[in-house]
């Protein structure tokens, strides 16, 4: 190589253009891409070009690839013309790698070379070399346009930091800022590391409907839509749960469904009306199984990750050594709050709840509403380090097996990590005539103006009719566990496409 290449990697500057200069860098890409359709060199006709290599193989095994001949194809994020020779940058998939051009090498290519825009995606053949500051480059022998950028890239290389911006053009998002890209290659693993983990244990995935007549399997309020041929409304799934149980019925004994769930509700940084939910069910074992489970899953993806017994979110340092404690509902209100639910009976428990702070709704003053919203208002925000809690009352629990020891409560526990639901679990109500009974009582609230409330599943009744054996089941929320493992505060930052109001 040449004795006096340097190391190049300045920027052409086009931010901060006012509206006059950036409508005619618009022109100007424009005008490239006319002439070059006019010489018959119309990038957006190529159809292929063989890559051998991706950046990172090269960059981690330079002494494999010094001198050795390579293709590379990738985004342009950088360009430095210094008369007959010339320093870029290349993005591919894994990583950013520059590549060096001369005249005297490239001949006529060279002129056309100096024609290219940052943005614009290309493909490279060359010659793996390292500069005298130690950049490991390509010598290119041979650049050819793939696909014109039309558009130049916001703030380029300095980082697309408008939020809004940021959700709306993902794309431009996973170019501008790398961390946002290894986020999402993180999911990807922990999903990966979720499958894994329940395929081992025999668990079968399955596929149950995203639209269906009736909206059930959790307590939320639905997506409603019209389909045309049947001319009747239909939901879209708030839950997998009624179907999957179905098939624990039909007999299988260990299911479970990683997809999309849709509630029509708010949106904050922990929510989205669009989430990613796993949602499993073993026959024949209980709620207690259940925390294991979710112990076992959620630490095998942080370890996917390369983490260890102690995380930082947000600055928190969380604690996730196992076993993870375990406190009932009454038990952490007592703890927390200092009320003591089970030397109370409901009018002297509403009394108190509301001395403490307490919003309760009205029609919603039962001993065990009184406790869910007490523990709801006052508690959880202290739960920090990992936390199961255990009986759940019975009317927030209406697919839930009654507590055999107080029947105002039910084998059903949430998990918490850093104030947050993580993960929903119950030992199933496989009794039909209770079950009947508490959808029943779901209506009543439903036609008293509660939408979130469930509808009565007459096909589920008759499925548990048939008979389930005791069964555990699972719900854990896949980006809520993404956002905790990938040190992200927003749902948005883990979501590919966030929902937004459109831009009027």
């Amino acid at each position: 190589m040449d004795e006096k290449i340097k190391d190049v990697n300045i920027e052409i500057n086009e931010s901060e253009l006012s509206e006059s200069e950036f409508n005619e860098l618009l022109r100007i890409r424009r005008a490239k891409l006319k002439s070059m359709s006019d010489a018959g060199q119309d990038p957006f006709k190529i159809t292929t070009f063989k890559k051998t290599h991706e950046s990172a193989n090269i960059l981690n095994n330079f002494q494999k690839y010094d001198g050795k001949k390579v293709n590379i194809a990738g985004r342009l994020i950088s360009k430095r013309i210094m008369g007959k020779a010339s320093f870029a940058h290349v993005l591919d998939s894994l990583g950013k790698i520059q590549i060096y051009l001369k005249v005297d090498v490239l001949g006529d290519i060279y002129e056309e070379w100096k024609k290219f825009d940052i943005g614009d995606i290309v493909g490279v053949n060359g010659t793996v070399f390292m500069t005298h500051k130690g950049e490991i480059s390509i010598a290119v022998t041979k650049i050819i346009l793939l696909a014109k950028s039309l558009l130049p890239l916001p703030e380029k290389w300095h980082g697309l930091k408008d939020n809004d911006l940021r959700y709306r053009q993902r794309y431009v998002d996973l170019i501008a800022n790398p961390d946002v890209k290894d986020a999402f290659i993180k999911r990807s693993k922990i999903i990966k590391s979720i499958r894994n983990c329940l395929d081992k244990k025999g668990f079968i995935e399955v596929e149950t409907p995203v639209l269906s007549s009736i909206a059930g399997g959790a307590t939320a309020r639905p997506f409603i839509t019209h389909h045309n041929t049947l001319d009747i409304d239909m939901y879209m799934r708030v839950a997998p749960e009624l179907y999957l149980k179905r098939l624990i019925v039909g007999g299988f004994e260990k299911v479970y469904e990683i997809g999309k769930m849709f509630r029509n509700e708010g949106m904050d940084i922990k929510h989205n009306p669009e989430f990613t939910m796993m949602e499993l069910y073993q026959a024949f074992v209980d709620y207690h199984t259940m925390m294991d489970l979710s112990e076992e899953l959620i630490m095998s993806a942080a370890a996917a990750l390369d983490l260890g017994d102690i995380i930082t979110y947000q600055g928190t340092e969380i604690n996730m050594t196992r076993p993870w404690k375990r406190l009932t509902m009454v038990e952490a209100v007592k703890q927390y709050v200092g009320l003591d639910f089970n030397a109370m009976d409901g009018a002297d428990a509403l009394k108190c709840a509301k001395a403490k702070g307490v919003e309760i709704e009205k029609g919603k003053d039962s001993w065990g509403y009184v406790l869910y919203e007490t523990f709801d208002q006052l508690v959880e925000s202290k739960l920090m380090d990992p936390v199961f809690i255990t009986d759940y009352p019975i009317e927030v629990s209406p697919l839930t097996k009654k507590n055999e020891k107080d029947e105002r409560l039910t084998y059903r526990f949430e998990l918490f990590i850093y104030a947050r639901e993580m993960g929903n679990a119950y030992s199933e109500l496989n009794d039909p005539i209770d079950q009947r009974k508490r959808f029943e009582d779901q209506m009543k609230l439903r036609a008293g103006g509660d939408e979130e409330a469930q509808m009565i599943d007459e096909d589920f009744i008759t499925a548990l009719e048939y008979g389930l054996p005791p069964t555990g089941g699972l719900g854990l929320g896949i980006d809520r566990l993404v956002m905790l493992l990938t040190d992200n505060s927003s749902i948005r930052d883990v979501i590919l496409f966030p929902t937004m109001k459109p831009k009027k």
